[in-house]
């Protein structure tokens, strides 16, 4: 699939100024020789959330920012139940705290001082590497699922995934970076590139920026785990063979510090890692620093690179992939009658938020409005669904009362939906017990092509959802042949692409631990 890639310069050479066509993507990133990050030992229960603060007290990017004082807010007055309130500027604005009871959705705004825009997209993915190419086969209903080829898994059960084939990283990662570190890596730092060349960050708009107020926040599942499964591997002969760059290289905040790095941004500059659900707690909790005032701008959102032979064997040993080998691209099949498990994806995808007089002043395009979100946890199971869905409904009604929306005002849901018989079956009936009486909602699951991207599948689904709300269309559910009964088919959107007017948007990702996740967009006005 045809793709537009550049790259960065390798640290010894200065940045050349930006080419004067827009196909082209900016020079103004500092290349890092540093590679990948974080483990997941497959078969193990899933790790809490890890949140490292990474800081780099220095760079040559720092300048003076032309629009905003440098004076830092800071948030006082938090109230620790019900709904988060908090002072700001000396006025009461919402955050995304949890309240201790349950809230019901309201259509009364609740007060934000700051508003929060999406003003570039960046994707990786098994369907394209650029947004508009990975949408247009997604409205195509276009299947990303093929044969295994990055290695021999001719003795697993499973053979299939949603396998990036190639990526041309040149012009965003130095030659160097490429060749040292962890795909997850190579897909974050891309994405994350695109998405600020997308947002029209060229040179002269990254000059005027105040990076003490810029921050990256993109997070993974699962992290490096080839380069963790290779040393391993060197292990068993000596230590000697092992990566020097091992320990640095697998621990989860290392990708948003790279990025950081190379983009001489200040601001907050850590990551989640919350499974499945990653990147929806990243690009809330991005969000939440922008309407807090300690940032203006965000790289938000997840990546992951798991199609190894120890995360392929996790998944078989946990009984939770498809078998569908003979033919691929009908593995994907979320609420359908024989839907047998989900298929493994990889990729990135990341969101460019800004607070919305940042990105007017700076003339930016602006695609589509955040509105907020929630996260919840089941506290059921490491990796059951809760069996009357009491966590995910309780992230709905709490993003919702964040959002300052009502369930009325909702017309498109892009569900979790991985094709597995239990989970597809639980979000479907926890969205019915909150959206059951709209007539208008249309719900559809952007796995059925990509299959599950894990940490990074909130991200590309994020792009997805955006791009819904730019576009005034919404994708396909392929593979949707026999409708489970447990389902209703008429809310689920059919076999082609249908036009749609989108009011508000959810977007949502679950993972294991019990980790929910709710996030909301609306079209900007």
């Amino acid at each position: 699939m045809a793709t537009l890639c550049t790259c960065i310069l390798p640290p010894c050479m200065s940045n050349p100024p930006f080419p004067s066509s827009s196909s082209k993507p900016p020079s103004l990133y500092r290349s890092t020789n540093h590679a990948s990050f974080n483990s997941f030992h497959p078969c193990n229960h899933y790790c809490n959330s890890n949140c490292t603060l990474s800081s780099f007290s220095s760079s040559p990017f720092r300048s003076k920012n032309p629009f905003f004082n440098r004076k830092q807010s800071r948030l006082n007055g938090l109230s620790h139940s019900g709904l988060g309130i908090a002072k700001f500027q000396g006025k009461t604005r919402a955050v995304a705290s949890q309240p201790s009871q349950e809230v019901t959705p309201t259509n009364e705004p609740l007060t934000k001082q700051r508003r929060v825009v999406v003003t570039g997209l960046g994707a990786v993915t098994p369907l394209g590497h650029e947004p508009d190419v990975f949408y247009n086969n997604l409205l195509d209903g276009v299947s990303g699922i093929t044969e295994i080829e990055s290695f021999d898994c001719s003795e697993f059960p499973t053979r299939i995934a949603g396998e990036i084939k190639s990526l041309s990283t040149e012009g965003w990662v130095a030659p160097k970076s490429s060749r040292r570190i962890d795909k997850y890596m190579l897909y974050l730092i891309t994405a994350g590139k695109k998405a600020l060349a997308d947002g029209g960050v060229t040179e002269d708009v990254m000059n005027e920026l105040n990076k003490e107020k810029c921050g990256v926040l993109i997070g993974s599942g699962m992290g490096g785990m080839k380069m963790f499964s290779d040393s391993i591997a060197a292990l068993q002969i000596s230590h000697r063979k092992m990566n020097p760059f091992c320990v640095p290289f697998t621990t989860i905040n290392t990708g948003s510090a790279m990025l950081a790095v190379d983009l001489g941004w200040m601001g907050p500059n850590y990551a989640i890692a919350t499974a499945c659900a990653t990147s929806n707690f990243s690009i809330l909790s991005a969000a939440n620093h922008i309407f807090g005032g300690e940032a203006d701008m965000m790289l938000c959102g997840g990546s992951d690179a798991a199609i190894v032979p120890s995360g392929l064997g996790g998944f078989v040993a946990c009984k939770a992939l498809s078998k569908r080998n003979a033919d691929p691209t009908k593995a994907s099949r979320p609420w359908d009658i024989d839907r047998d498990g989900f298929v493994m994806g990889e990729g990135a995808g990341v969101l460019l938020l800004e607070e919305l007089e940042h990105a007017k002043k700076r003339g930016a395009n602006i695609y589509a409005e955040f509105l907020g979100g929630s996260f919840t946890s089941d506290a059921y199971h490491i990796t059951e669904p809760h069996p009357d869905g009491a966590g995910v409904i309780l992230c709905l009604e709490r993003a919702l009362a964040q959002s300052g929306v009502s369930k009325e005002d909702v017309n498109y849901i892009n569900a979790h939906a991985t094709s597995t018989p239990a989970g597809d079956l639980k979000e479907f009936q926890a969205l019915m017990h909150c959206f059951g009486q709209n007539p208008n909602l249309r719900i559809n699951s952007t796995k059925s092509m990509t299959g599950h991207l894990l940490g990074a599948s909130g991200g590309v689904e994020a792009v997805a959802t955006v791009q819904a709300i730019r576009t005034g269309w919404v994708h396909p559910n392929i593979n949707l042949e026999n409708p489970d009964k447990g389902v209703d088919a008429k809310v689920l959107v059919g076999p082609t692409k249908e036009r749609l007017d989108i009011n508000v948007a959810i977007s949502n990702s679950f993972g294991f631990g019990g980790h929910n996740s709710s996030i909301i967009f609306a079209p900007y006005k």
